[in-house]
């Protein structure tokens, strides 16, 4: 629902709650992102990268996808 109202915001802020819940340390390590450069990405107002969001994704086991809709 987040990335359906565009609030990019929201978005960032729901990823860093779920890292931090699973654990901030390892997602650091399976993103290959350093633990402080994480939780600065990840807080409120910040504007990552779109890769920073993509490696976080990956490393929660999140796909991200694109749907094309048609309309009538």
């Amino acid at each position: 629902m987040v990335l359906e109202d565009g609030d990019t915001d929201e978005l960032i802020h729901a990823l860093g709650h779920i890292a931090k819940a699973r654990g901030m340390t390892q997602i650091a390590k399976d993103s290959g992102l350093g633990r402080e450069s994480l939780y600065k990405a990840l807080r409120s107002g910040s504007r990552p990268q779109f890769d920073t969001i993509v490696k976080v994704l990956k490393s929660l086991n999140f796909d991200l996808k694109a749907v094309i809709h048609t309309q009538k």
